[in-house]
């Protein structure tokens, strides 16, 4: 199922053994655009700690109760390697804590979850590394920060990003939503993660290979738009581009 980051935010996250605090934003990687880590807010519980819950372990997303499942208990959290609010995620911080939770590293092969093309759920001690494969450096980006990144297409600037729509069963990031309103006032578009050229990290800016009039001809994105297939079918072949859903592996 499609969500928004900006709806997510805020929803109640229930451990195996009592809430843990609620959705406060999102970290993804840089290469597949795929959502790493979802960042908690435990109020009182563990002051001054970043407290990050990987996919691994986020079960369904329930959204008549504003909720997300988690597999873990509140002693494994509370246990589990600590980052300070205000450090980025190290990969030192990283090899320790998945680690100490025994999941498959994303880093350590072909796949979007490196010996995975698919999310596992649960431990899978020594087998997160590939024989042979080559380990890249992620570099993780908050949604929160890239929220405000400009958009420029082939022909120039067309907006700015205001939201991520994530798939909540492989935690892809499968589209921003731009918000056009200093270029053309009163509508917002979807442009696929896929279609994405580069990013300017340091301007804040994210570069797309498609044209101006392509976009401003797109079918609308709006608050009651729904994100189902046909619509997505319209969307890619508005562009000419395959779906995501052609050639993904299915779980």
């Amino acid at each position: 199922m499609l969500n928004n980051v900006t709806t997510l935010e805020g929803y109640t996250l229930h451990s195996l053994d009592g809430d843990i605090g609620r959705v406060k934003e999102f970290y993804f990687d840089d290469r597949h655009w795929t959502i790493r880590y979802l960042v908690a807010d435990t109020g009182n519980w563990l002051p001054g700690r970043q407290v990050l819950i990987s996919p691994h372990a986020m079960g369904s997303v329930m959204s008549q109760k504003h909720s997300i499942a988690v597999d873990l208990t509140k002693k494994q959290i509370e246990e589990s390697p600590s980052l300070d609010r205000d450090m980025p995620v190290s990969r030192q911080f990283e090899g320790s804590y998945y680690g100490y939770y025994g999941y498959p590293i994303y880093w350590g092969g072909p796949y979007v979850w490196g010996a995975y093309p698919y999310i596992v759920h649960g431990r899978e001690e020594g087998r997160g590394l590939v024989p042979g494969a080559k380990t890249w450096d992620s570099h993780l980006r908050s949604t929160l920060a890239v929220s405000t990144y400009n958009i420029h297409a082939i022909d120039g600037s067309i907006g700015h990003v205001s939201d991520f729509v994530i798939d909540d069963e492989t935690w892809a990031i499968r589209y921003l939503i731009v918000d056009t309103r200093n270029w053309w006032p009163g509508k917002k578009v979807l442009v696929a993660a896929r279609w994405i050229e580069r990013v300017s990290w340091d301007e804040s800016k994210v570069f797309i290979n498609l044209s101006r009039a392509a976009i401003k001809q797109a079918p609308e994105y709006t608050a009651a738009s729904l994100f189902t297939r046909d619509y997505e079918t319209r969307l890619h072949g508005h562009y000419n581009r395959q779906g995501y859903w052609v050639d993904e592996p299915v779980a």
